[in-house]
Formats: C-alpha cells, structure tokens, sequence
C-alpha cells in the first residue's frame, strides 16, 4: 500500500513575524528578512527526493495570502491598499497574521486515519481548526477545500470538517500511526498537551483527538501526553520530539509525559514494536529541539527505511553522533539517512516532517486522487520555474503594507493555480 506524502509548497509571503507562542527558531527570527523564493525552491528539493526515492509525493498549495478577508471581518475597510495601509498603522501584527505563509506546513493540515483503521473501510481525514494560534486559525477554510477537491471520490474518502474551535487541534503533528505494514490494520497513537501554567501553551486538546478517533471510526487508539517539559523547552507539537513509521517509534526519551506507561503499551498493542530512543544524557533535550532531528520524515523504502533530516541534525554534535550508532544498529530498519538544507523552513520553526502529510493508501484510493495534486519530475520541473519567476527573492516586514506587495503576491498565486489547471472557483475563492 503507498504512503503519499502531501508536501505543503512554501508560499511567496513567506515572513518571519514570529506569530508562534512557543516555537522557538520563529520567535527567535522575528523581524529578520525571509527568503521565499529560496525557501519554496528547498521544499521541491525535498519532494524531488522523495520521488527518487520511490515514495508517492503530491502537494498541498499555499494559501491566498494576503487575506483580506480577516482584515476586512476585523472592520478594515476601503480597496486592498487603502485595508494595507489602515492595518499597518493600526494593527501591525494582525497585518503580519493575514500574511502569514504558515499553510506550508501541511502536517498540521489535518488528522489522517487509513482505510484499514476505520469501521467503514474509508481514508478519513479530519481538518485541524489551530484554534490556539491566531494566523494559523485562518486557515483550515482554504485548506478544507483543498482536501475535498484531491480527496473527492466518497468511495474512497471521508474529508471532515474541524473540531469545534473551543479544542485546539493541531493535526497530523500530534498523531502517529503503527502496524506491522501501511496495509495491515495499525495502532493510532493521539498526543495531546496539558496546560500547567508554563510559558507556552499546550496546543492539542485531548478531547480534540478524542473526537477526531470517534469521527474516523477508530477502534484501536491510544491517547497520551506530550510531556510538559517538553513543551517548556519548545517542542510545540510532538512531532519536534517523536515520529513513527510502520513498527518503528522514533522519539526523545522526554517525548512523553507518562513514558514507561506509553511505551508499555505500545510493546503490548504494536507486535514487532522498535523503539528508537536517544536517552537525554546522550542526546540533551535542548539539542533534539534545536536541530529537529525527530521532525525527521521516515519514511518506508523496498528494505528498511530512511530518515529525511534537515542540515541542523548534521550540525549538532551530540545529535549526529547519535544518529551515526542508529544507522551502525542492526537491531532497527533504519537504514539511510538523507540531509537537506531546509534552513529558510527551519528558521521558522518548521523542519521536514511539518512539511508533509502522510497518507496511507490502497492502491485503488490511490488512483483515486485528483491527480493535480500530484508530483512526478516533470512536473517538479515546472513548479521550480514558476517559483523562479513568481516568488519574491526577499521579504522585509515593511513590506508587508507596500500594495505592489499585494499585487505581486496574488499574481504569484494565480499562476500557480492556472499552472495546475484548478480554477479559484473549485478552492472557494473569488476568480
């Protein structure tokens, strides 16, 4: 059965305004110059080697950004430059969050649960509100109708519609999925997050997970906490600190709050089951968090399985002497390793694994698809030359209210969806 993996395309308003309580490469850039051009180019790398490699690769597309549609709702008024101007002046970080390229990261796009999990033997798909941060609740509109136009064919498909916003859900980021094959019926493992009075806030509601498991049909569920600790030190969703793949748990040993039992019972409910730990006095937290060596995609390959990490991982002493005795073990399938320079995503918090949504398909849902969504060479080809042409080389803050700044990033827009052939009708935008 194919793993697809939906790779969100960096928009060209892509910024650092350092929007994400808790997340701390964003926080830390804020107010630097972004890169988009370069940043989307480093994104069809990583899907180019994702199709070399032999995995199933599509796409998500960048949002219609600016969205004058919150400004407008927040009582702007008045044509596109006359809106710019008024929220610069006014709220410049509502400007910033209508700017916001944070849809690139597709692994908060929606919670994903295949056809072998759910009662009626469909792909369920459940799109994250991502209530708890202000530019990223925007989006799941946009990215709802994305998801019913790829995944249209009900045979195959059940796309949902989000969690009421009073639980924040945040996807793909907080859910992983073991079994013994993508085929075979898996264990789904839900991480929720519990505000204690830190700094940060835990973003995962657990009744949110909760309700996505009873929409799906879920029947073989665990539901855990993500450890506080971990939050505390920047792991805003689990995906910073643990991954799974197949048989395989990928993780920091301060990934979750109650480890021994967590791990315990994925040994007991997971036959097979691999943990692939780095204990924290080889691997500090600190450094696993910095260099998202566990926001790595893994990634099943014909034998064994490779880890896709960003250049970060590399660059960490500690880490990549852990990561050396992991691919040296015999003992785990992990077999290859493969570096990227993801810097312009990292810098905004976001390293390969934000950048994907896993989809584990039958090959008859897989033929299903709308194929737009989808990737080969040649299609990556003319991708990397519309960005060339399209995408801004660099993004200032005060650029953010420069209406030529506006004009050229909805023709950027444009020209990606007429490249695709999707009309702006068909994503529920104005034409």
């Amino acid at each position: 059965m194919p793993e697809l993996n939906l790779d969100g395309l960096v928009g060209p308003t892509h910024n650092y305004a350092g929007l994400s309580l808790g997340n701390l490469a964003a926080t830390s850039n804020a107010g630097q110059e972004s890169a988009p051009r370069k940043a989307a180019l480093q994104g069809l790398a990583k899907m180019r080697l994702l199709v070399s490699l032999g995995v199933p690769q599509g796409l998500l597309l960048p949002h219609r950004r600016p969205n004058t549609g919150l400004l407008r709702a927040m009582g702007f008024g008045g044509i596109d430059a006359e809106v710019a101007a008024a929220a610069a002046r006014e709220d410049a970080p509502l400007l910033a969050a209508a700017c916001s390229a944070s849809a690139m990261w597709t692994a908060n796009a929606a919670t994903v649960s295949p056809a072998a999990d759910t009662a009626d033997g469909r792909t369920h798909l459940t799109v994250a509100n991502l209530a708890t941060m202000a530019h990223r609740a925007q989006e799941w509109p946009e990215t709802l109708a994305q998801l019913r136009l790829a995944f249209a064919d009900r045979r195959f498909f059940a796309v949902h519609g989000p969690v009421p916003p009073a639980f924040g859900d945040e996807g793909a980021a907080n859910h992983m999925r073991l079994c013994s094959g993508h085929e075979a019926p898996g264990l789904e493992v839900f991480v929720h997050g519990e505000n204690r009075g830190g700094r940060f806030p835990a973003r995962q509601h657990p009744r949110a997970s909760q309700a996505v498991a009873r929409k799906h049909g879920v029947d073989m569920a665990l539901f855990t906490a993500q450890a506080a600790r971990a939050i505390e030190a920047g792991a805003f969703h689990n995906d910073v600190v643990a991954v799974a793949n197949e048989t395989v748990l990928f993780a920091h040993e301060a990934a979750f709050e109650n480890r021994t039992e967590t791990l315990e019972a994925l040994a007991a409910r997971v036959p097979g089951f691999t943990l692939v730990e780095a204990p924290e006095a080889e691997v500090p937290l600190a450094d696993a968090i910095a260099s998202y060596v566990f926001n790595a995609a893994l990634v099943s390959l014909g034998e064994g399985m490779a880890l896709i990490l960003p250049a970060e991982a590399r660059e960490t002493p500690s880490v990549s002497g852990w990561l050396d005795r992991v691919v040296a073990d015999p003992g785990n399938p992990i077999g290859q390793i493969h570096v990227l320079d993801l810097r312009e995503s990292m810098r905004n918090g976001g390293g390969p694994a934000c950048l994907r949504l896993r989809v584990a398909l039958p090959e008859e849902a897989h033929a299903a698809i709308d194929p737009r969504f989808l990737l080969d060479d040649a299609r990556l080809d003319r991708l990397e030359r519309l960005v060339e042409r399209y995408w801004p080389e660099r993004i200032a803050p005060s650029d953010l209210s420069v209406p030529q700044f506006w004009a050229d990033t909805a023709d950027a827009h444009a020209a990606l969806l007429a490249q695709l052939g999707i009309a702006p009708e068909e994503l529920g935008l104005p034409g």
